[in-house]
């Protein structure tokens, strides 16, 4: 059973909720090739765009929980308890609107902006559910990567399944390993796991003209 919970624990830290913006760069301009994201974006902006993708939506925030845990305005780093999961979930939004602040007059594909606003409002939304329940902010990553990746492999009509069909498996396993470590119940992954994938895929197509017109 420990091994397990190792296990589970790994999949959590790999597949962490504030990695997700950072994977969906990686995976639309490296791992996907022969997609106009690959092919017309120059190398230079491709790294430089996902640099900064990870300093805001991963970097800041940690570092903004581990300033409020060393004043003692939370009790750890984890967030384990649905206490103290709000005022990091609002911040770590802000930081996603403030990324798509810097991005939204630079000339790249307007997609890439599009997910950063979706995952700030995920975010967001997130917070509030909290109030509630203790919604899996994994799940909401998972599904938010799901749902553009879909999003995009539909409306530049090039087939990524093999993509999508892994996210669903590894989608699987991160639930699997939140239930593991005991961390949420399964309404909560379930929830968490749509809010995700519909807010995205419902921007995705709600500004599909002004994304690939």
């Amino acid at each position: 059973m420990n091994h397990l919970r190792t296990f589970a624990l790994l999949i959590s830290v790999v597949f962490h909720p504030l990695l997700m913006a950072t994977y969906a760069c990686l995976l639309l301009f490296y791992l996907v090739p022969d997609t106009v994201y690959d092919y017309l974006t120059p190398r230079d902006t491709k790294w430089r765009i996902s640099l900064i993708v990870f300093m805001f939506s991963f970097v800041f925030p940690v570092l903004n929980i581990f300033i409020m845990y060393r004043l003692k305005r939370l009790p750890s780093m984890i967030l384990s308890k649905q206490a103290d999961r709000t005022s990091p979930y609002i911040m770590t939004s802000l930081f996603y609107f403030g990324l798509f602040y810097l991005m939204k007059d630079i000339n790249i594909w307007p997609s890439l902006k599009l997910f950063v606003v979706g995952g700030g409002i995920a975010i967001l939304l997130t917070a509030m559910i909290n109030f509630k329940t203790k919604i899996s902010a994994h799940m909401v990553g998972m599904g938010g990567l799901l749902g553009v990746v879909i999003s995009v492999s539909y409306l530049i009509q090039f087939n990524m399944t093999p993509i999508y069909m892994s996210l669903i498996v590894l989608a699987g396993l991160v639930g699997f390993a939140r239930l593991v470590l005991d961390e949420h119940k399964p309404f909560q992954i379930y929830l968490g796991f749509f809010l995700g994938l519909l807010l995205q895929t419902i921007l995705f197509f709600s500004f599909q003209k002004f994304i690939f017109a």
